[in-house]
């Protein structure tokens, strides 16, 4: 699918496709590494067949849209130059609710297409084996009989979640016991074995319980689990949240950027896409290709 993008007062042609190539993905994919984990995480076997990944060649490089469902749900995570993306998602808008991961330069992308219901701009760390610093406080594996005292504690403020066994079962858990009782997890977004990368995330203490320590020790052990099967751990975290970086510093997690983190909705109908991607084949010279201007 060809398209015109126009770069000041400039037009360039770029090309938009659906991309099959799971090396060639890849390879792109490697300089928006720690950003892009979870889109990386989409190309293990057990994950490709729920995702779909769209290229766009600017001036600039090369951007990539990917959605997907998964251990997040719906899922949406953009990669390279924002013009390309945000040409990507004008034909290609995805589900009609989404979770978007992407750079904070990306966001006006998003927001041509998305409204936020929910959107944090986060702190990304990461830990490999060499820099990893364990606690040394006990914590117990997860699993997916453990599903409702799991619910019941991310429910602790009021705030419905309903994991499934399968959640559990497929990701990393781990929890502190503390007063006979579950008080503290941590556990994974997608753990990406084809490319050594997992997401570390769903950190929760109980109200009560919080000011121990539980979540790094939590954390620890979730990433010494998952050190185990890759090479790196990333995670992501309110720049506010002086208390929980520290935590993670003390664990070894150092800072490699920013993201954004949003929970979005389609404001572009599925007829508007449909007239776009209709128009811009009409607006190529052949029939064949697609062509935009934005």
């Amino acid at each position: 699918m060809a398209l015109s993008i126009r770069l000041g007062d400039a037009r360039t042609d770029v090309e938009i496709v659906r991309e099959y190539d799971r090396d060639a993905l890849a390879q792109r994919l490697q300089d928006d590494r720690y950003n892009a984990a979870y889109a990386l995480a989409q190309l293990d076997d057990d994950a490709w067949e729920d995702a779909e990944f769209y290229v766009c060649a600017t001036p600039n490089g090369e951007a990539i849209v990917c959605h997907s469902r998964g251990g997040l749900g719906y899922a949406t995570t953009l990669a390279g130059p924002a013009d390309g993306a945000r040409a990507i998602l004008q034909l290609h808008p995805g589900f009609p609710s989404t979770f978007a991961i992407s750079d904070p330069h990306h966001r006006e992308a998003l927001e041509s297409v998305y409204t936020f219901r929910h959107i944090s701009r986060m702190m990304r760390m990461h830990v490999n084996r060499d820099s990893f610093r364990p606690s040394n406080r006990d914590a117990q594996p997860m699993l997916g009989a453990h599903v409702d005292l799991l619910n019941r504690l991310y429910n602790a403020e009021g705030d419905p979640t309903h994991y499934r066994r399968e959640h559990i079962a497929d990701g990393c858990y781990w929890g502190v016991v503390d007063e006979e009782r579950l008080v503290a997890v941590a556990g994974t977004h997608a753990i990406g074995r084809t490319h050594s990368i997992a997401i570390l995330g769903n950190v929760f203490t109980h109200p009560r319980f919080r000011g121990r320590g539980h979540a790094t020790t939590a954390t620890s052990a979730v990433t010494a689990a998952l050190l185990e099967q890759v090479d790196e751990v990333v995670l992501s975290v309110n720049p506010d949240n002086e208390h929980a970086i520290k935590a993670y510093r003390n664990l070894g997690y150092v800072q490699v950027g920013e993201i954004i983190e949003a929970s979005a909705t389609r404001h572009t109908g599925t007829l508007i896409t449909a007239v776009r991607r209709w128009a811009a084949r009409r607006r190529s010279p052949d029939g064949e290709r697609e062509v935009v201007s934005t």
